[in-house]
């Protein structure tokens, strides 16, 4: 799992002109989503995810490799390796189930269920077998059908290097627990859970269009349009999920990114896309740190 939010939710399993595919055939001078942070003539490199891809989508931007072979140390959102384990998918049943007398049907109004129950019968899911499921755990679920319909796999940019450090036997870290994230996600929509709902279902009818759109501008480095399109809806329209997980969590990664800065080794931190840009973004803050930092710049 990795950062979701409401307004746009899909767009946090990205984490986030020309089709993906158009992109990849061409060779073009342009920015990247990695950017090297220095201090001292120290470095740390940070690079903006997205956490599902396509085959199509492969290669990556030359950039990531670059900072990757200058890397000791590999980190991410969370331990990606743990999330397959047993225990962990126990954890995550047992937070995103109702274990009381709560069921879907009695936290939704008339408006939302009816237009879940509508959703799930078009995809073939009976919705009746999914009553103790909260609205995280049953939006993600939607969700994830929708992307395999599209082409997408679990073999994102944090997966590829996961695998490719286990390999090549370089470190790996982690910047919070699988418990933390489990609880991002069985939080997301509690208190307004048919207002949360209803603006899933709506963001699932227009997803693929806005999905090409968002991997282009990750793939180009374009900050403008990954802060319009990942930042600024979900500040204005669920400003509560904007605070608790962007705001508050780039907050409490910051200093554990400063002190990598001064050791003997190099660190490249890979997160979603959507916590180094905006005002409130891990560049900002750095920035206003007195680091320098720059985005990496060749052929794509």
């Amino acid at each position: 799992m990795t950062a979701i939010a409401a307004a746009g939710w899909y767009r946090w399993v990205f984490a986030l002109g020309f089709s993906t595919a158009c992109l990849a055939s061409l060779t073009v001078s342009a920015e990247s989503s990695v950017w090297a942070v220095r201090l001292n003539g120290d470095a740390v490199y940070l690079g903006g995810t997205v956490h599902l891809l396509r085959p199509g989508d492969y290669p990556l931007p030359a950039e990531f490799e670059l900072a990757y072979e200058q890397a000791d140390q590999i980190y991410f959102e969370v331990d990606i390796n743990s999330m397959n384990e047993l225990s962990t998918q126990a954890q995550v049943l047992q937070a995103l189930t109702y274990n009381d007398e709560r069921t879907l049907e009695s936290v939704l109004n008339d408006k939302a269920y009816q237009a879940l129950a509508n959703y799930t019968a078009r995809v073939g899911l009976p919705l009746m077998m999914m009553q103790k499921l909260k609205p995280g755990m049953i939006v993600t679920t939607l969700q994830l059908l929708e992307f395999q319909r599209m082409g997408f796999t679990p073999q994102g940019v944090d997966t590829y290097f996961s695998t490719r450090a286990i390999d090549d036997a370089k470190s790996l870290g982690a910047l919070e627990t699988i418990t933390e994230q489990i609880g991002y996600l069985a939080a997301m929509g509690e208190g307004y859970e048919s207002e949360f709902i209803l603006m899933s279902l709506a963001d699932l009818a227009d997803m693929e269009v806005a999905l090409d759109a968002m991997i282009t501008a990750w793939r180009l480095g374009d900050m403008a349009s990954l802060e319009q399109q990942f930042v600024q809806d979900m500040r204005q329209q669920a400003p509560e999920i904007y605070e608790s997980l962007l705001r508050q969590r780039n907050w409490r990664w910051l200093p554990e990114i400063e002190a990598m800065f001064g050791d003997s080794e190099t660190e490249f931190v890979l997160v979603g896309a959507a916590h180094l840009v905006g005002d409130d973004g891990l560049i900002k803050l750095l920035r206003e740190r007195g680091y320098e930092v720059a985005q990496l710049q060749g052929l794509h």
